[in-house]
């Protein structure tokens, strides 16, 4: 047993361990922004909604008061369109919760956000050396553990929001990343390119 914690803690198998965490790294980074993007999409469409749910209630309010004062045919069928338009978009609402939704995107993204941090903590262990290899393979398994579970309960992502968080954080590429991308989330001090 000992001969194996010898040999399994070699600058090869430190090497090979910090390019899978910094690619865990840099997902979970990705991950976090668009769900905080898919927040964000939700809770200014739920606004626009809302916006709209007034401006339609006041437009069929007013058409049924003029229909009231006598105001002719067409303020009542103005009103009975717009609120036909308002029903529909009410019912949309009471199914489908924006708010809450956003909210549950919102919590996904805290809690990879701490998972995000986590993985940094792990590459800076990695890079001071003071841990063993051994220990570093079970956080990182514990880790994963944790990351799995945050997915399991997370609300699904959208195209959208991935590409508004690809640009926040001015990557052009899918998942994919070279040590220049994820070099641009950490500090300087865990950087594997030379800053310019």
């Amino acid at each position: 047993m000992e001969l194996h914690s010898q040999t399994s803690d070699t600058p090869e198998s430190r090497r090979l361990l910090e390019a899978q965490l910094r690619e865990c790294f840099g997902r979970v980074v990705y991950s976090h922004k668009t769900h905080e993007k898919c927040a964000d999409i939700l809770l200014a469409r739920l606004a626009m909604i809302k916006l709209w749910q007034m401006i339609l209630s006041a437009v069929t309010t007013g058409g049924f008061i003029a229909t009231v004062f006598d105001e002719g045919y067409t303020a009542a069928m103005l009103g009975a369109a717009v609120s036909t338009i308002l029903l529909v978009l009410n019912a949309y609402t009471k199914d489908y919760d924006l708010g809450e939704l956003a909210q549950k995107h919102r919590q996904a993204a805290a809690d990879l956000w701490l998972i995000r941090e986590r993985y940094l903590s792990l590459i800076t262990d990695l890079a001071m050396g003071e841990k063993t290899i051994e220990l570093m393979q079970v956080e990182r398994d514990v880790l994963l553990k944790d990351l799995h579970a945050v997915y399991s309960g997370a609300p699904s992502t959208t195209y959208e929001a991935y590409r508004k968080a690809q640009k926040a954080l001015q990557e052009c590429e899918d998942l994919t990343f070279s040590d220049e991308e994820i070099d641009a989330f950490l500090p300087k001090a865990l950087k594997r390119s030379p800053s310019r």
